[in-house]
């Protein structure tokens, strides 16, 4: 692109020395001793304090209850820590649709507002067992329904990188924190991109995986597998360890995978620029891509290449898709959301009654047609990603609008039908269950980040992973977060 590096500047960032190192990094000194949870849980919690006023990323904080368990993981010691996933007391954030025992779970909606679960999510289980300290509830749109994060009971999350606009969603909140140093790591959950989109807007890296690899579905809804809950970072590495810390079986959530025998850090480190990119920015003419989202996604991949990766552009035949993951997301949130009792569907924003009552309304013959499309689309990734090791294209086609528009009105001058149309972009791998990464790729023209979406191979976290820190190294993005929140958009 004609314009300065910005990756190649430093960025501005007052906060903790603490809370500016990777997640490993600090794991590292946990286990030497040279850190104390309680130290982590002071320099958070300040960072905390400094930028939530600017951008809202976590309105609810349980800080008595994180202090009570970082004395538990210092007096009980490495109770999993042989585990490649031990997080030795690290403080981390869990998002707003996931219940945490003993803390106020709102679900971004009002009939919701005073909830405090008496049981935390199995998956947040696991992450207190290997030494995850939660520090607070991250922002979430109402039910996580909608790709800005904003709902009656907090209000709007706002873009670090220029508090005027958008953070993207449903895990708006947890993105932000990660770009501005509130955490190390933070949960988050997919279903259209709700984890995908904020990492690119917020330039870090969120991995939506294979369902199952990360707990599974909801108590009510336990054989969905089309929303997943994934981990959220600064770095491939740190999304790596997080994985880990989150994967294995758990006879409570049918679909969860028992954890592979090879952590996916040591993927991570065995990684080589030698791989294979298929390049599809718009997939074959699905999802619209503003140029300049095109321009800096090729000059991410030409770094790739020049450090040997072989990158081509394909993809493969994608017909069908739309009406397939349209009709599957509408099943989710008719059997889900949609069975919510009156007194809570009562306050639902407009754009969420509209998509519960479309799958209220499919016909059998729709839903017949999904499942068999659906094998189909998957048949054709399954071969196509024998020949390259990811499919790469857009995490979203265009650069965040104003914090107020809760969705764009056209991508690339094509216009935009609904809140759900213009996120095209997240349909292939939500609907033919590949994992995919969203990865730091550079900025606009304007100074906002621009995510590139990985897709990988069947439960193939392992090699996406390797991939992404492939180019993650080609591009130099690291180092470019935390941050100060910025009122205004600008490089550097």
């Amino acid at each position: 692109m004609d314009q300065k590096d910005p990756i190649a500047a430093a960025p501005d960032y007052t906060g903790p020395e603490l809370c500016r190192m990777e997640a490993h990094q600090v794991v590292a000194l946990l286990k030497k001793g040279e850190v104390s949870p309680e130290e982590l849980l002071d320099a958070a919690f300040q960072r905390i304090a400094e930028v939530e006023p600017a951008i809202n990323a976590m309105p609810t904080l349980c800080e008595e209850r994180a202090r009570a368990a970082a004395k538990e993981v210092a007096a009980n010691g490495r109770r999993n820590g042989g585990e490649p996933g031990w997080l030795g007391g690290l403080p981390i954030g869990v998002k707003d649709l996931t219940p945490v025992k003993g803390v106020r779970t709102t679900f971004g909606t009002i009939a919701y507002k005073d909830f405090i679960p008496d049981e935390s999510d199995p998956l947040v289980e696991k992450l207190e067992a290997h030494g995850g300290i939660v520090v607070g509830k991250t922002n979430t749109p109402e039910m996580g329904a909608g790709a800005n994060t904003f709902n009656a009971v907090f209000g709007m999350t706002r873009n670090p990188w220029d508090t005027r606009k958008s953070v993207g969603g449903s895990s708006g909140g947890a993105a932000a924190g990660l770009a501005t140093g509130e955490t190390w790591l933070s949960h988050g959950s997919d279903l259209g991109g709700s984890l995908r989109t904020p990492a690119a807007y917020c330039g870090i890296v969120g991995l939506r995986p294979t369902p199952g690899r990360a707990g599974g579905g909801s108590p009510t809804n336990a054989f969905s597998m089309e929303s997943v809950q994934g981990s959220m970072a600064r770095t491939v590495m740190d999304t790596a360890l997080f994985l880990d810390a989150m994967a294995g079986f758990d006879p409570r959530q049918m679909l969860s995978l028992e954890a592979p025998r090879e952590p996916f850090q040591e993927a991570v480190r065995r990684a080589t620029p030698k791989v294979r990119i298929a390049y599809a920015p718009d997939q074959g003419g699905l999802a619209p891509v503003e140029n300049e989202i095109d321009e800096v996604m090729r000059s991410a991949l030409a770094k790739a290449a020049k450090n040997g990766a072989t990158v081509e552009e394909a993809c493969p035949d994608l017909s069908g898709l739309y009406e397939t993951y349209v009709t599957l997301r509408a099943m989710v949130m008719g059997a889900g959301t949609g069975r919510s009792p009156e007194h809570v569907r009562k306050h639902f924003k407009r754009t969420l009654a509209e998509n519960i009552g479309l799958g209220e309304t499919l016909t059998p013959s729709r839903i017949y047609d999904a499942h068999i499309h659906r094998s189909v689309l998957y048949d054709r990734m399954r071969v196509f990603l024998e020949t390259y090791d990811v499919l790469a294209c857009a995490v979203v086609g265009l650069e965040p609008t104003l914090v107020e528009q809760e969705y764009p009105s056209a991508v690339a001058g094509e216009p935009v039908a609904d809140y759900v149309d213009w996120l095209r972009f997240s349909f292939l791998a939500t609907t033919t269950a590949l994992p995919a990464l969203s990865l730091p790729a550079g900025f606009t023209r304007s100074g906002m980040p621009v995510g590139i979406q990985l897709i990988g191979p069947p439960r193939g976290e392992a090699k996406l992973l390797a991939v992404a820190k492939a180019i993650e190294d080609a591009v130099g993005f690291r180092g470019r977060v935390p941050i100060d929140p910025r009122p205004v958009g600008r490089n550097g």
